[in-house]
């Protein structure tokens, strides 16, 4: 019985929250590593991107709910995404048509691309903070849980309870969702396997008859949608606050890069890795330990690793290993 106890607090504050986080990493770091697969550059302005399309996903939300729209017991937000992505797609193909176009033109080195993106970057925070404030923001309605603490001991009979919030559950089955779509859009049409082409092989591609500018602009539109949903998503788990998608830029980058920067799988099993890792490295694990350990050497302290306060720590300790190690990642990107 306490083996069971200590599993369901594992879950409860370990693998069920690591899991949800994961797979909003994952999403974002699908969004690095298609930029830098098809228009080779890494792209600093990701994570305020990010918030952009959360903003549009909250006012648009807000705007529902004051006219009496809801979903019942799923959140309203979900209504508001399709207004998000559409939002989030002028906002990138506006930037690359006055910004990136000029620059990619010029044939100007990546580190140059790299460079702009952080001005990008600058100018997007100040919008999103200029337009919503910089505070945090609550969106979320419908039920908050999936299966309660309460419930879940009334079903089992453990000391312990487990909760399943309806954002991690919804966090989860979204990205199931758009990383299937993904996959099957890159594999299966003409469009994608044209993206593919130009990711390889650009000069072979455009002797081929691809249209670089249409490659270009399928790959903005595919990452403001994986931006958008990623941003809802976070925004919804946790909360809305500009400046939060400003730090999520580190996890984000580790996550692309421990996968491989430019391989869409290693983006996904990145998220999962940083993900884990900085939830288990900042749990106290003594509620767990004194589960699973006899009683002469139950744990005093709180046998936490790190603060809360250094979670993003985790990501830059990650990063700068990976780096030196293994800087192709996992599963060696560098194309689509």
């Amino acid at each position: 019985m306490d083996f069971l106890n200590g599993f369901v607090a594992l879950s409860n504050f370990v693998l069920i929250p690591a899991i949800a986080y994961g797979s909003q990493l994952a999403l974002g770091a699908l969004g690095v590593t298609l930029i830098y697969g098809i228009l080779r550059f890494s792209n600093f302005a990701h994570g305020d991107t990010m918030a952009f399309g959360a903003m549009v996903a909250v006012l648009v939300t807000w705007w529902f709910q004051g006219m009496g729209l809801s979903l019942g017991p799923l959140p309203t937000a979900l209504l508001a995404l399709p207004f998000a992505i559409l939002g989030t797609m002028a906002l990138v193909l506006i930037t690359d048509r006055m910004v990136y176009r000029f620059y990619r033109t010029q044939k100007a080195k990546p580190v140059i691309l790299v460079i702009v993106s952080m001005g990008v970057m600058f100018v997007m925070n100040g919008v999103v903070r200029f337009i919503i404030g910089p505070n945090d923001q609550k969106f979320l309605d419908g039920e908050r849980f999936i299966i309660s603490v309460r419930e879940f001991k009334q079903m089992t009979g453990l000391r312990e309870g487990l909760a399943i919030k309806t954002t991690q559950g919804l966090t989860v089955v979204v990205a199931v969702i758009c990383v299937i779509a993904l996959f099957w859009f890159m594999n299966r049409t003409r469009t994608g396997k044209s993206m593919r082409a130009y990711s390889d092989n650009e000069d072979l591609a455009l002797l081929s008859g691809i249209n670089p500018e249409r490659v270009v602009m399928y790959t903005w539109m595919i990452v403001a949608a994986l931006t958008a949903i990623a941003g809802t998503l976070y925004g919804l788990d946790k909360t809305f606050k500009p400046f939060v998608y400003f730090m999520l830029l580190l996890p984000i980058f580790a996550s692309a890069i421990v996968g491989g920067l430019g391989s869409p799988l290693g983006a996904i099993a990145g998220g999962y890795i940083v993900a884990f890792s900085e939830v288990m490295i900042t749990y106290a694990w003594k509620k767990v330990l004194t589960y699973w350990m006899p009683e002469s050497l139950e744990p005093d302290g709180l046998v936490q690793l790190l603060s809360t306060d250094y979670k993003f720590a985790v990501s830059f300790v990650i990063l700068i290993v990976v780096l030196l190690f293994k800087p192709t990642g996992i599963f060696k990107g560098k194309s689509v």
